[in-house]
């Protein structure tokens, strides 16, 4: 069967498609029909040819084999260093023979790809701060995702979470009036407790443009309404788009490189439209990662920089504790051993990895670094897509192990996580392993700990004589 129902290489551009795919619970006749999809080999190695440059090519010919990637990975670590785990194994087994064979594979090699590619690696790349060569396998796993994609051989929640930013620009089935609605009704919720609070729309000329994760809206809107907050408090001058607020990518995680250029472009048309000094991306690290590091590039930026400076929201905040528009109670500060987790995303790939030990400065009185931290911090176990795809959640659970014992050698209970996979994966670490821990973002906590002006408070109705 070249092409099934839901199991195929055509792109989810429709509504009718995405909810065929919805339908499909846990992707079960998705995954049957994947057992008979052809593989397009001319196809493949003619997109090879095309796309597999000077890089890619050099790292998969100098690597030696030395086995110093090994203990790099968590996934290695966490199955008892199994050295079916060692990136560079993984990846000289499955892209490494594709490129061997010139594409001349088949179904069951290809799905064993998948399973490699999507369940065995985040794409954290921490294993190419390690290799003497500087061989990223990270990277390279990431093409093969592509490869993958084109083929038909994708996680059925990644082929659905494509099709979302094709059809909403979005993870998630949010229109634009879904989202104006949920700014508008944040903005009303709170502002009784914060007078004068506003989400502000589409509004020219702003200092700060503001974007988050679809699944703040859709399932936890009071985050945007702590980022208003503290917007409001620290006296910013900001603003959403109606359109073109959403920075994440599973379209990333799924190799849908395309769905990742109509999603970024999105952005960049907002960044025009308003023509705010700069944007500030919520607590995710994918989505800064898709946006900032890797958005230019699918745009065709030649600058490789986004159309205005941009920061993650952790940059953000400590500028404004730094220079005062944020001023911490120091009875508020948080008493209790707390740690830090450092996101592969915006730290280890974007080089913000002083930011979290600054912030904790401000705010905590017990600071326990996970070791290792900054940039050599582990992954949360849940990068890549993978806390989100159902097939290969036991998998998942094994790789938490790793980022668990990091958090109970530190002794803490509470955990700060400012990032949505990290925020997610340390979530149901606790689920699995019953550790005895607590999460956040920062916007909750900070909002319990900052100094409130008067002219901010609420007034007190007179009592009537």
């Amino acid at each position: 069967m070249p092409e099934g129902k839901l199991c195929n290489t055509i792109n989810v551009d429709t509504k009718e498609q995405l909810q065929a795919l919805l339908a499909d619970k846990s992707g079960k006749q998705y995954y049957e029909e994947m057992n008979h999809l052809d593989v397009d080999r001319k196809k493949l190695w003619g997109t090879i040819q095309k796309t597999f440059k000077s890089r890619l090519k050099t790292w998969l010919e100098i690597c030696s084999h030395c086995g110093l990637c090994a203990e790099s990975c968590f996934y290695y670590l966490a199955n008892n260093k199994d050295p079916a785990q060692v990136p560079s194994y993984k990846i000289q087994t499955t892209l490494g023979q594709i490129i061997k064979r010139k594409g001349d594979v088949d179904n069951t090699f290809l799905q064993t790809c998948m399973d490699t590619a999507y369940a065995k690696c985040t794409c954290c790349t921490r294993c190419g701060l390690y290799c003497p060569f500087g061989i990223d396998t990270g990277v390279m796993f990431s093409y093969l995702r592509g490869l993958l994609f084109a083929q038909g051989f994708v996680p059925w929640e990644m082929k659905i979470g494509s099709g979302m930013h094709r059809i909403y620009r979005a993870q998630m089935d949010i229109t634009t009036e879904d989202w104006v609605d949920t700014c508008e009704w944040m903005a009303e919720e709170y502002e009784e407790d914060w007078p004068g609070l506003t989400i502000p729309i589409d509004v020219e000329n702003a200092d700060i443009m503001y974007t988050v994760n679809a699944r703040e809206p859709k399932h936890y809107p009071e985050d945007l309404a702590e980022a208003a907050i503290l917007f409001h408090v620290a006296g910013e001058n900001w603003t959403v788009p109606s359109e073109g607020w959403e920075e994440t990518s599973l379209a990333m995680f799924g190799g849908d490189w395309e769905a990742c250029k109509m999603q970024v472009e999105s952005v960049y048309d907002a960044m025009a439209r308003l023509k705010a000094k700069r944007m500030v991306v919520t607590e995710c690290g994918h989505a800064y990662r898709a946006t900032v590091v890797e958005g230019p590039y699918w745009a065709g930026l030649k600058t490789g920089k986004t159309p205005i400076e941009s920061f993650h929201y952790v940059e953000w905040l400590a500028e404004a504790l730094r220079t005062g528009k944020l001023k911490i109670d120091p009875s508020k500060k948080i008493k209790e051993p707390v740690t830090y987790q450092d996101s592969c995303n915006y730290v280890r790939n974007a080089g913000l990895a002083d930011i979290g030990a600054e912030i904790m400065s401000y705010i905590a009185e017990d600071f326990r670094p996970m070791t290792p931290n900054r940039e050599h911090n582990f992954c949360c176990g849940g990068g890549g897509g993978l806390n989100g795809i159902g097939r290969y959640r036991q998998q998942r659970n094994v790789g938490l192990k790793v980022k668990r014992d990091q958090i109970l050698a530190t002794g803490a209970k509470l955990v700060i996580a400012p990032c949505h996979n990290c925020w997610d994966a340390i979530r149901d670490l606790e689920e699995v392993y019953k550790i005895g821990i607590r999460w956040s973002f920062l916007k909750p906590l900070l909002i319990n700990m900052i100094e409130v002006p008067e002219h901010l408070k609420p007034q007190e109705e007179e009592t009537a004589m």
